[in-house]
C-alpha cells in the first residue's frame, strides 16, 4: 500500500473542496482526492444561483429572516448570520477570481425564488454552479502546490489519539489501496441523493463523506431532513439523475397545474407557487395520491418564449431535446431528492467533532438549513464555511507523529460477475428510500424500513468482507450506511417539521422537538 504525505487533503472537488483548497495552498500542500470529473458534483449542477444581499431594497435581517422562518425553528442563528453578512465579500472574491455573473457593469441581475422575500439570487444563466466550478477549477489547476486527484473513492478515515489524521483512498483505475497521511483533512464529498429512486443528483452522489465520519465516530445531525426539489422533468428512462427545473421557472412566474390543467397551489399555500420546496413538493405528492397521476405540469407558457429563451437557455434546450417545447407546452414534473439538510455537524469554523476533521458544503450540517433549506443558500453556505475552515485549519495546523497505517482491507477491484449483485441491492435500497421513507412518511412505513435496511446493512457487509473491494461496493457500502442514518433519525423525530413529514404526528412540537437529531457510533472503525 502507498503512503502519500501532505498537510491538506481535501476529499471531494465541489465548491466547498476548491475553495478550501485555493486558500489553504496558499500557505502549504494541498492534496484533492476527487471520484469522478473535477466538474462533476453537485455544485456543477446547481441551476439557480447563489443568494446574497445586494439588492437596494434587501438587507441582511431581510435574509436571515427568510432564511430562519424556512429552517422551521431549527437555525442556528449565528451561522445564518456569518453566512448572510460575509456572503457578498465571497461572492466579489468570485468575481476577482473570473467568475462570471449575468449583469451589467457592477450590477447584477437578481432573480427571486420560493421562500425569499426579496430579489437576491445572483446567477450566471441557468447554470450557476457550473460558472463558479469553471472558475475555481482554473486557478486551482494554476497552482503548483495543489495536486488533484481524479478516479479516486476516499474509503475509511484514518484514525489514532490526535484525531483524524487523513484518509484510505481507492484508485478505481489501477484497484489499489492508497493511504494519503495529512496534518488536517477537509470533507467536502457532497450529497447522498443517489439513496432515492428519484433524484436529481450525480451518480456519485452516494453519502461518501456522511458515511466516513459516521463510522470515524464522528457526530451526525438531523438527517431526516432530506430535500425533495418539487420539480424534476418527468421523462422516463433519462438516466440515474433527473433533469432539475429551476426553483427559479416559478419566481419568473411559472404555474404549476394538474393534467386537466387546474392550478392547485394556492389550496396549500398563500404564496402559491412561491412557496417553499417542502410546502410546493408535499402538495404535488398530495395530487398526484389524490388523482393517480404520475406527474403535473409546470405551466410557463404565459411566461414569454424571449424571457424564456433568455432566462432559461440551458433548460430550454435540454427539454427541447426530449420534444418539450417550454415556450409552448407545459413540463411534466415530480419530485426528486435534492439536498441533504442533515449531514456531519461542525461548528461555525467547519470543526467536526473529531480533531483535525472539518467539513463543509454538503456533507455538513453548519445550523444554517435548520429543518429546511432557503432556496440558493447552499453555494453561499459551502463558499462561506469552506472560507472559515481553511482560516481555522491553517491557524491550528501542528506537526503530529505518523499515525499506524491499518487499512481496513487489501484487495483488488471487483469483476462484472459480483457487480450484478451490487446493483440489485443498490436499487432496492434507493426503491425502499422512496416508497419507505420519502416525502411523507408515517411510524409504520419507518419501521419496515429499519426493518429491511438491518437486513441490507449486513448483506453489504458481508459482500464488503467477501468479495473483491470497487468503487460500486464502496458507495453501496455508503448508501446503506446513510440510509440507515435517515432512518434513525426520522424514527427519533416525534413531530412535523420542515421537509420531515410524519402523518402519525402532523403537528411541529416546539416544546418537546425544538432540538437536533443527533447520531454517533459507539464503537468507531
Amino acid at each position: 500500500m502507498e503512503s502519500v504525505q501532505t498537510d491538506f487533503l481535501v476529499i471531494g472537488s465541489g465548491m466547498a473542496g476548491l475553495t478550501f483548497a485555493l486558500n489553504a495552498s496558499e500557505h502549504a500542500k494541498v492534496v484533492v482526492v476527487t471520484k469522478k470529473e473535477q466538474a462533476e458534483s453537485n455544485t456543477n449542477y446547481a441551476q439557480g444561483g447563489i443568494a446574497a444581499v445586494f439588492g437596494d431594497d434587501d438587507s441582511y435581517d431581510l435574509h436571515e429572516e427568510d432564511t430562519i422562518q424556512a429552517g422551521a425553528g431549527l437555525c442556528n442563528e449565528r451561522a445564518v448570520k456569518i453566512m448572510v453578512e460575509e456572503g457578498p465579500r465571497l461572492i466579489d472574491e468570485l468575481v476577482d477570481l473570473g467568475a462570471h455573473f449575468t449583469g451589467s457593469g457592477s450590477r447584477f441581475d437578481l432573480w427571486r425564488e420560493g421562500g425569499h422575500s426579496r430579489e437576491r439570487v445572483i446567477h450566471f444563466e441557468d447554470r450557476t454552479g457550473y460558472e463558479i466550478e469553471r472558475a475555481l477549477i482554473q486557478k486551482v489547476k494554476a497552482r503548483d502546490n495543489i495536486l488533484i486527484l481524479e478516479n479516486r473513492t476516499a474509503v475509511d478515515l484514518i484514525l489514532d489519539e490526535n484525531g483524524c489524521r487523513g484518509a484510505y483512498v481507492f484508485d478505481n483505475e489501477s484497484g489499489k489501496l492508497e493511504a494519503f497521511v495529512a496534518s488536517t483533512t477537509m470533507l467536502a464529498a457532497g450529497g447522498a441523493g443517489q439513496t432515492y429512486l428519484h433524484t436529481t443528483n450525480p451518480p456519485i452522489a452516494t453519502g461518501d463523506g456522511i458515511a466516513m465520519a459516521y463510522r470515524a465516530g464522528a457526530k451526525i445531525a438531523n438527517m431526516e431532513f432530506v430535500q425533495f426539489h418539487p420539480t424534476s422533468l418527468y421523462f422516463p428512462g433519462t438516466g440515474d439523475r433527473a433533469l432539475l427545473i429551476s426553483e427559479a421557472t416559478r419566481g419568473a412566474g411559472a404555474v404549476l397545474r394538474t393534467r386537466s390543467g387546474e392550478a392547485f397551489m394556492e389550496k396549500y399555500s398563500d404564496k402559491g407557487s412561491l412557496a417553499s420546496r417542502d410546502v410546493v413538493a408535499r402538495a404535488i405528492d398530495s395530487e398526484l395520491k389524490i388523482r393517480g397521476d404520475e406527474f403535473v405540469y409546470l405551466d410557463m407558457t404565459g411566461t414569454g418564449a424571449r424571457k424564456i429563451r433568455s432566462k432559461f437557455p440551458n433548460i430550454y434546450k435540454a427539454c427541447l431535446e426530449r420534444g418539450i417545447d417550454m415556450t409552448s407546452q407545459p413540463i411534466p414534473v415530480v419530485p426528486a431528492a435534492h439536498y441533504m439538510c442533515g449531514g456531519v455537524l461542525t461548528d461555525t469554523e467547519a470543526r467536526t467533532s473529531l480533531p483535525r476533521l472539518y467539513c463543509a458544503g454538503e456533507t455538513a450540517y453548519t445550523g444554517v438549513h435548520g429543518a429546511n433549506r432557503l432556496a440558493s443558500n447552499s453555494l453561499l453556505e459551502a463558499l462561506v464555511f469552506s472560507k472559515r475552515a481553511y482560516r481555522s485549519a491553517v491557524g491550528e495546523k501542528a506537526a503530529a507523529p505518523p499515525p499506524r497505517l491499518e487499512p481496513p482491507f487489501q484487495k483488488g477491484s471487483s469483476g462484472a460477475k459480483e457487480r450484478v449483485v451490487i446493483t440489485h441491492t443498490r436499487f432496492e435500497i434507493k426503491r425502499l428510500m422512496w416508497d419507505y421513507v420519502g416525502i411523507v412518511r408515517n411510524s409504520a412505513r419507518l419501521k419496515k424500513a429499519r426493518l429491511r435496511i438491518d437486513e441490507l446493512i449486513k448483506e453489504v457487509e458481508e459482500m464488503f468482507s467477501d468479495l473483491p473491494i470497487g468503487s460500486q461496493l464502496l458507495e453501496l457500502r455508503n448508501l446503506a450506511s446513510v440510509s440507515l442514518m435517515v432512518i434513525a433519525c426520522a424514527n427519533m423525530r416525534k413531530e412535523s417539521r420542515g421537509l420531515h413529514y410524519n402523518k402519525d404526528y402532523p403537528d411541529r412540537d416546539d416544546e418537546h422537538w425544538k432540538h437536533n437529531t443527533i447520531l454517533q457510533v459507539s464503537n468507531p472503525q
